[in-house]
């Protein structure tokens, strides 16, 4: 009886299926294991807060009907012309965007890292190498994904009209071929009024889709148009991760030291950290939002329009930023 029990119970411990995948995980490099995770929690986290993501570009561009109505207001405005998937929209565009980034990001750090301990011994090992080496790498991911980034603004600031279902109507006193005719003129005309839609906030031809985003930019500023806003991107990258270390070592020394390990006090000062960095580096956001949009000539007199529009200085006259954009 004794070990008629032992063998159920190690049958049931020892599962063979579970041996199985707990082996296939383990025999996995780490930095695949790593990327993996990477992909699956931002894969999450993205598409969680995609109706947020999609808003904050609306607002960010001044989208015309939905930078006066708030979030809530965007939120049942894009509803109400394209539904629920609406709120989703281009999100894919941006988790397929966020696993080439992690990939280069992780593979380009300890190189930096290595670079930078040969050239400058004086860095030594401290925070500094790490803000400086993991600047270097989220900058060189940030070159090699930004035409995902680009296209992704620009499908997610187009919201599109939706069409009433047009009911083919026969009547009973016409023969069948003329009403034969009468349909196929009603779904020629609805075909047409789709591959013609335009956005509702800008009148502009809607995209098709992530391809064509990239025909119509490369058609009217060859590669460059694809890197058009980079600059405000990269030259935020380092004064972020010094603003969040310093703000988060500073947050720390507020904890007492029995409670230094808490995962829940060390998430909560690493989350206040970020949302200092990203308060105070978010005008550059803006700025790339707006460059990303809006056609323009020069990346750099851009940003020099965008930043004096919202300060009140002296730029370029409206008259001639709408004849840039015309000409582009």
């Amino acid at each position: 009886m004794g070990i008629e029990s032992y063998e159920i119970g190690s049958s049931i411990d020892d599962d063979p299926c579970e041996d199985e995948h707990v082996q296939i995980v383990h025999s996995l490099p780490y930095y695949l294991m790593e990327l993996i995770a990477a992909g699956a929690s931002t894969t999450v986290s993205k598409t969680a807060v995609a109706p947020l993501e999609r808003v904050k570009i609306l607002l960010e561009t001044r989208a015309e009907g939905f930078h006066s109505i708030g979030v809530y207001g965007s939120l049942k405005k894009i509803v109400k012309n394209e539904g629920l998937k609406g709120l989703y929209k281009a999100n894919g565009v941006c988790i397929i965007r966020m696993l080439p980034h992690s990939i280069f990001h992780y593979m380009t750090y300890e190189q930096y890292r290595g670079f930078l301990q040969y050239k400058w011994p004086r860095v030594g090992q401290g925070p500094m190498l790490d803000i400086l080496a993991g600047s270097a790498a989220s900058a060189t991911a940030f070159l090699c994904t930004y035409p995902l980034d680009l296209a992704r603004a620009k499908y997610a600031y187009q919201v599109l009209q939706t069409f009433s279902d047009t009911v083919c109507s026969v009547s009973l006193s016409t023969d069948v071929a003329d009403s034969l005719v009468l349909c196929f003129k009603v779904l020629d005309r609805r075909q047409s009024s789709i591959d013609s839609r335009r956005c509702i906030h800008s009148g502009l031809p809607a995209h098709r889709g992530i391809t064509d985003i990239f025909r119509t930019v490369y058609k009217q500023a060859g590669m460059s148009g694809f890197y058009r806003g980079v600059g405000p991107t990269l030259g935020g990258i380092l004064p972020y991760n010094v603003l969040k270390f310093y703000s988060h070592e500073e947050l720390k020394r507020w904890v007492p030291n029995e409670d230094q390990s808490s995962i829940p006090l060390n998430l909560a000062c690493g989350t206040l950290a970020a949302l200092f960095g990203q308060t105070v580096m978010y005008p550059l956001d803006v700025v790339r939002r707006q460059m990303q949009i809006v056609p323009t000539l020069a990346i750099g007199l851009t940003s020099f329009d965008v930043v004096s529009r919202r300060l009140h200085f002296h730029g370029r006259r409206p008259a001639d930023a709408e004849n840039v954009t015309q000409t582009s």
